[in-house]
Order: structure tokens, then sequence, then C-alpha cells
């Protein structure tokens, strides 16, 4: 796979990283990031695999209810997907997630969401 990967290889990474956290499949979930993978988002900024990973995790565990994924849009080595975030406490996070892809990997994350819901 070349470093210039095309807008399907891009998609379905970012496809498998979703339903692997969705899933709560770590393992496969690791196997979608880069070693070097940065996480930039509202409530923490990663850097590597196994810290963004752990993110993910804690994350899943003490906020996250379910992900209800609504559109992804691929172009590229980058992809956008549109979701809600819904809370344990059933509150809905409107939430966009750019991801980017490097030889079938994701390389940088984005994530950003309104988190007022969170702290009532």
């Amino acid at each position: 796979m070349s470093q210039q990967g095309s807008t399907e290889e891009s998609r379905a990474v970012a496809t498998a990283y979703f339903e692997a956290w969705r899933g709560r499949d770590w393992e496969s979930l690791r196997s979608t990031l880069a070693d070097d993978v940065e996480f930039e988002g509202v409530l923490a900024t990663t850097h590597g695999a196994d810290e963004t990973l752990a993110g993910l995790q804690g994350m899943a565990q003490s906020i996250l209810q379910e992900l209800r994924l609504h559109a992804r849009v691929a172009d590229g080595q980058d992809v956008i997907t549109w979701f809600d975030l819904v809370t344990q406490s059933g509150a809905v996070l409107p939430t966009a997630n750019w991801s980017h892809v490097e030889n079938g990997k994701i390389t940088r994350i984005r994530v950003t969401f309104d988190p007022t819901p969170l702290n009532p």
C-alpha cells in the first residue's frame, strides 16, 4: 500500500476503526492505528497507539453507551465520520471525527463535539 492511499482504502480503515470501537474489540481497533498515531479531542490528547487505545477504552467504560453513525465522507487519505456519541446518562453528543490514513493505518485523529451535556 502506498502512503498516498486510496479513498476506498481510507474508508475501509475508518469503518474498521469505528466497528471495532462500537464492538469494544480492542485488538481489532489497535490494528487500525499506526504506532505513532496522534489523537486530539475535546477530552484528551494522546500520542501513540497504546495511549490512544487506553483513552478510547476509558471513554467506552466511563461515558459511552453507543455510537450512532450517520455519515462518512472519504477523500484520498482523509475520512470524516459524523455520528452521535450516546452517553451512559442518555445525553446525545453530535460528533465529528477526522481520520488521516497512511499505509493502511490511521495516523491522526481529530474529534470535536460540545461537551456541555457531560457537565450537568
